[in-house]
């Protein structure tokens, strides 16, 4: 069996994991945030001034925000149940020793604190949540791709070849609804200040650049006879070509229909495509092809995963254009947003109970057809993973108020203001004394190129994958791989953040 074959079949024919470890997983990386923002107060605490050094703020910012989802992924996948108490003990332990050492003239009592912290004014015009999601699912993403291809990631963790829900399988989809959070339909504040077809026009320039890499990525795959899970989207077919359609077509449907109706249209979209699953030949095409044989021939027959899948994943962009509406409601107090985590809770609840009852009356999730168990899914997760983020950050909101003048990047800044008319400067491009940009963040470094960091670790996968034999790696060799893709891969980021550059040309 030739190398290609050997890594093809090392990522194929896989059922997924449970609910409950892809859960644990997620809630590590809002749990290294908060330690990272933790960490941040401890210094100012101690040192009267916040973190300056880029050298050192870079080191921190990997060490806590990447390095922790690396091992947990590998080496340490077997106890990945413990990690996300060990993280907590670990912050827990930070906040008290923040807690007892604050300085005494600024010592109010504890109850106060509380009152003070539901009436703290965070700027409705910015949710640090939304852009954290989206690096996150973006830098998780980086990880897996590569690390899929070392014996010490957990077979489990990989996609699923038919049913079932591997971590790489809810990446796809969250990438997705992070997208549609964004979406110029969702950001527009009124649907009449421009015209919806000029509008329209923009989208089906702006996609371009995904449908420029999905062919460099097909005509580069092919050339070198890389290794490829043909059942993943088919044989012509990637995953760039899909965020390209969808956004396209999701478009489309919001200048037919109202922005608000857009969870409606996503719910049709689902139901209708699972029956048309259930009621017709279409499943056993997508799963067997035309003769039942698994045949490739015509173009239809290549690529049938990732063309019919397009309808599930348009369905979770148009609910996820919802989310963004409600999001971006007016909330420009710490009581609000605990009242939005509350809501989105029950919205989850409600979400897992239909996903229960979606497996066992229709179908299992499955990532190939993302069927509608799939979407529910997908919708189900990503929400608890930001709601986390979102919880983070008004902890951070929390301890800033005991250590005055302290501040952490990417997070809300704690402001008491009176009920006026005037609207505070914007928290997304924050300026330092003297008009200077602050100390760099990698959250926000990432953020500012991040379908650049998403083809770069695209191209660090597949230098990798062609100079190292990466299934017959050692642990200790598959971590110093990992860890120095991540860093490159970052650092580059940071680099161009540090200078202001933005590599976004269309």
């Amino acid at each position: 069996m030739s190398q290609k074959q050997l890594k093809e079949a090392f990522i194929s024919n896989l059922n997924g994991t449970s609910l409950l470890e892809i859960t644990m997983g997620l809630s590590l990386a809002p749990l290294c945030l908060l330690c990272r923002g933790l960490l941040l107060i401890l210094y100012y605490l101690h040192y009267g001034k916040p973190l300056s050094s880029r050298r050192y703020g870079l080191l921190l910012d990997f060490l806590v925000l990447v390095s922790p989802l690396l091992f947990s992924c590998t080496v340490l996948s077997p106890i990945i149940f413990f990690m996300p108490a060990i993280i907590a003990a670990f912050c827990a332990g930070i906040f008290l020793k923040i807690y007892s050492q604050r300085k005494h003239e600024t010592r109010v009592p504890f109850r106060q604190i509380v009152k003070d912290f539901q009436k703290t004014y965070l700027d409705p015009g910015y949710i640090p949540a939304i852009t954290v999601f989206r690096v996150y699912v973006n830098v998780l993403t980086s990880i897996s791709i590569l690390a899929v291809d070392f014996p010490q990631y957990p077979r489990r963790f990989a996609k699923a070849e038919t049913y079932g829900t591997g971590v790489m399988d809810f990446g796809v989809g969250a990438f997705i609804f992070g997208n549609a959070l964004v979406c110029p339909e969702v950001r527009q504040k009124s649907p009449v200040t421009q015209p919806k077809f000029s509008s329209l026009a923009r989208q089906f320039v702006s996609v371009w650049p995904l449908i420029f890499l999905g062919v460099g990525r097909l005509l580069s795959v092919k050339s070198i006879e890389y290794h490829e899970h043909t059942s993943e989207y088919g044989v012509h077919w990637n995953f760039f070509f899909t965020l390209a359609f969808v956004r396209l077509a999701a478009s489309l449907l919001l200048v037919v229909f109202p922005r608000n109706t857009s969870w409606i249209v996503a719910i049709n979209l689902a139901v209708l495509y699972q029956l048309v699953l259930n009621t017709t030949s279409l499943k056993m095409f997508i799963l067997h092809g035309s003769n039942g044989r698994d045949t490739r021939d015509g173009f239809l027959n290549a690529n049938r995963e990732g063309l019919l899948s397009l309808f599930g994943y348009l369905a979770i962009y148009m609910a996820s254009v919802q989310v963004g509406l409600c999001l971006l409601q007016f909330r420009n107090s710490v009581k609000g947003w605990l009242e939005a985590v509350c809501f989105l809770l029950l919205t989850v609840l409600l979400l897992f109970v239909f996903l229960h009852v979606s497996q066992a009356h229709a179908d299992p999730v499955s990532r190939r057809m993302a069927n509608l168990s799939y979407c529910i899914w997908v919708l189900a997760h990503s929400l608890t993973f930001f709601i986390g983020f979102v919880v983070t950050d008004l902890a951070l909101v929390f301890t800033k108020l005991l250590v005055k003048g302290s501040s952490v990047p990417c997070c809300w800044d704690a402001a008491k203001l009176p009920n006026t008319g005037t609207k505070p400067e914007m928290e997304g491009v924050p300026v330092g004394r003297g008009g200077k940009l602050p100390p760099v963040c990698l959250i926000s470094a990432i953020n500012k190129n991040q379908l650049l960091f998403f083809l770069l670790a695209n191209v660090m996968t597949g230098a990798v994958n062609i100079l190292v034999d990466t299934i017959h790696s050692k642990a200790a060799f598959t971590l110093c791989i990992l860890h120095l893709y991540m860093f490159f891969n970052c650092f580059a980021m940071y680099i161009l953040h540090a200078k202001n550059i933005a590599l976004k040309f269309w």
